[in-house]
């Protein structure tokens, strides 16, 4: 059985996974096999627990052993010997974000990431996010994308990983209810929209040209499967990607607006591409 172990140095090594470890020694690109992420709040954790995650260690707050955390640390003691880490309040809030986590944080093991095929074989809506580079922007599409029925994320191998802390805090823990996967270095954009109209769909890019269509247009709702493709902020798509897409799709404006940003885009046009789906339902 685990037991609670009592941590009073901020320096501890057993603290270096959650207070010191760079995402990209998490990562541990060398072994991915041996990668670690950083799930953070009770809700989160239970995600990530409920996905087939493997727990590393926990790290509560003591005031949460009996409350909030009391289920996690159930779960964890019955997976094994996952040690269970407190501390006081003062030593946690050292930690940069702890404040924002409920009080409990998890390492857990990085699960490895399916094949594309695998998870768009069965899909009809899915996304694809093209070198989005920022955490913030990753979670809070995924979150769209779960709540508002996309069936799977696909990045290319520029974007940021959502397994980010900061991207897992801002999805809510959504990056653990929604099949996604990289594709491989190289393969985008021409093998991989090709290979995703070998899988039968048809692929819409979110851009701002002139000969686009409304996000609202009729032809997207009647696809059968339709990947809608978002870009870089800022910069938006390469011209490449857009070239090679069956639709080129932008969202109405008003106001003399010329933009969203994308993670704000992609609830709009999540919601008008799965109207089919929430209909079905």
């Amino acid at each position: 059985m685990n037991t609670i172990i009592e941590i009073t140095d901020f320096q501890a090594p057993e603290l270096d996974v959650y207070a010191r470890l760079s995402e990209n020694q998490l990562l541990n690109r060398c072994e991915p096999d041996k990668g670690l992420f950083i799930a953070e709040s009770p809700r989160v954790i239970e995600r990530a627990l409920d996905a087939g995650c493997k727990p590393v260690s926990c790290l509560v707050e003591r005031r949460h052993i009996e409350g909030e955390a009391k289920e996690i640390i159930r779960r964890c003691r019955k997976i094994g010997n996952v040690p269970i880490y407190t501390a006081d309040f003062d030593v946690l809030t050292q930690i940069t974000g702890f404040k924002l986590t409920r009080g409990m944080l998890c390492a857990m093991r990085r699960p490895g990431l399916p094949e594309i095929r695998e998870i768009c074989e069965q899909a009809s809506r899915i996304v694809i996010l093209e070198n989005v580079v920022n955490p913030t922007n990753v979670g809070a599409i995924f979150r769209s994308a779960a709540a508002l029925g996309m069936d799977a994320v696909l990045l290319t191998p520029d974007s940021s990983n959502p397994l980010y802390r900061r991207a897992i805090r801002v999805s809510m823990g959504t990056v653990f209810q929604i099949p996604w996967t990289f594709f491989k270095k190289d393969s985008w954009p021409e093998e991989g929209i090709k290979f995703l109209k070998e899988l039968g769909f048809r692929t819409a890019a979110l851009a701002l040209e002139e000969d686009s269509i409304g996000i609202d247009d009729p032809c997207l709702l009647k696809e059968k499967k339709l990947a809608l493709i978002l870009g870089t902020e800022g910069e938006g798509l390469a011209s490449s990607t857009i070239a090679d897409c069956d639709y080129t799709v932008r969202i109405p404006m008003a106001h003399g607006v010329d933009s969203l940003n994308v993670a704000a885009a992609s609830a709009v046009a999540f919601w008008e591409v799965g109207k089919k789906q929430k209909h079905s339902k």
